[in-house]
């Protein structure tokens, strides 16, 4: 019997079960995906990796975790100690410490190796701890330490922006494919309190909050998203007490009447008007108009790249509406929303996944490129991008070019191969 059981197991024919084993066929996309959660591993650990401050160190007879300390900081819910505020990291004696694997953070400038310093030739340096295995940029800063940092900004551009362009375009997409133009009912009253809400919501949400938007982005990016939160449920709220008095509006009989909703075409002619201009040029003028943070790109990364994932499910659900399960779910007096949300979109996924994966690419690419061209990002913050554009002005720094245009590379082909593995495993015309 357990024999059995572990032959159905190792046979089975469940979807994702298929699509894991057609993934796992795919050599390079598997390799790829490892790859990327080594990346994703220096990513999430990058102060641990490259920085200053010691991993754990013992000072003038106390215990001190300064990078842990440092996260609580940046949060706001502590603060330095006297003794370890103006504090130089490098140079202060310790009873004992223990140093991350690079002794250097982004930001910090050795004025004994400035000026170019080259990973082959030799280094102002008390020992061979302190090497810069990849060489220096004009102000001292270790290139390798910016690589390690930097993979954390390309992840965290790559997936968060795709995340909200997944928000965006998932819900905008599914709503014009199952209800098209004319399968979503509204009354004139929920109509006029939603448009209303949506108003009101966006002015007390986002621009009333602006000040605090900025600021929060400016102290960190925990308490800008935090505050991006509070403005996503102020929003919500108001559109939900808007539609609640929308309800109570319907006792009036002129505003009861029902109407049709053409959500196909408005969200159609969105797409159509942000495919019709450039996106770079669109990704441009918006980044200048805000002050220069990484966390605004992401956010503008985001708010731009839903169209393909909106055209994807859109098309998906125009299919999946009129299979049998959902014409069985509607016979049997299911809601639209619970059809949509619990069967319809989970079953219209797939595609989404291979342009989500394809985005995060894309994403990455244009973090560099914003970077290299120098709009959007800090003047302080040394990124992959910000590298390429240095090497621009010292041609003999051939470092610079050289590892930053590899990790852009490296990074961009990984996706891509993750996304054709998935676009294999997805297609049921590859099954053995």
């Amino acid at each position: 019997m357990a024999k059995e059981k572990t032959e159905q197991k190792e046979v089975s024919q469940e979807y994702w079960a298929y699509v894991k084993r057609q993934f796992k066929k795919n050599k390079r996309a598997l390799y790829s995906a490892y790859f990327v959660g080594f990346m994703a591993f220096i990513a999430i650990f990058a102060d641990f990796l490259a920085n200053e401050k010691p991993i754990v160190c013992k000072f003038q007879g106390k215990t001190y975790f300064p990078i842990i300390k440092s996260y609580g900081v940046s949060f706001g819910v502590t603060r330095w100690a006297d003794e370890l505020k103006n504090l130089n990291w490098k140079d202060a004696k310790y009873d004992w410490v223990v140093r991350p694997l690079i002794p250097y953070s982004p930001t910090t400038m050795d004025l004994f190796n400035a000026q170019y310093t080259s990973p082959t030739e030799e280094q102002d340096i008390p020992s061979l701890r302190w090497k810069h295995w990849l060489g220096t940029e004009k102000l001292g800063r270790d290139i390798l330490s910016c690589l390690i940092h930097g993979t954390r900004i390309a992840f965290t551009v790559g997936i968060f922006s795709m995340l909200i362009a997944s928000f965006l375009g998932i819900t905008l997409g599914a709503l014009a494919g199952y209800f098209g133009d004319n399968r979503m009912k509204i009354s004139w009253a929920s109509m006029i309190m939603l448009m209303i809400g949506i108003i009101i919501g966006w002015f007390e949400a986002f621009s009333a909050r602006s000040y605090a938007l900025s600021d929060g982005f400016e102290a960190s990016s925990f308490k800008g998203f935090l505050q991006f939160f509070f403005s996503i449920i102020i929003f919500v709220s108001i559109v939900f007490l808007s539609l609640m008095i929308g309800k109570l509006l319907k006792l009036i009989p002129f505003l009861r009447k029902q109407i049709s909703v053409p959500l196909d075409i408005i969200v159609q002619r969105l797409i159509e008007v942000l495919l019709s201009i450039p996106r770079m040029f669109l990704l441009i003028a918006l980044v200048a108009v805000v002050k220069p943070s990484i966390n605004m790109v992401t956010l503008i990364i985001g708010f731009t790249y839903w169209t393909e994932i909106a055209r994807f499910i859109r098309a998906e659900l125009l299919r999946i509406r009129s299979l049998e399960y959902v014409e069985a779910a509607e016979a049997l007096g299911f809601s639209s929303w619970r059809i949509l949300f619990k069967h319809a979109i989970p079953n219209a996924l797939s595609p989404v996944l291979i342009t989500i994966a394809f985005g995060i690419a894309s994403a990455v690419l244009v973090e560099a490129t914003l970077s290299f061209l120098g709009v959007g990002v800090p003047a302080e913050m040394l990124t992959w991008g910000k590298l390429l554009s240095e090497a621009r002005t010292a041609p003999s720094a051939w470092w610079l070019a050289i590892f930053p245009g590899f990790a852009i590379f490296i990074t961009v082909t990984l996706f891509n191969l993750i996304g054709e593995g998935l676009t294999d495993a997805l297609d049921p015309r590859q099954k053995k």
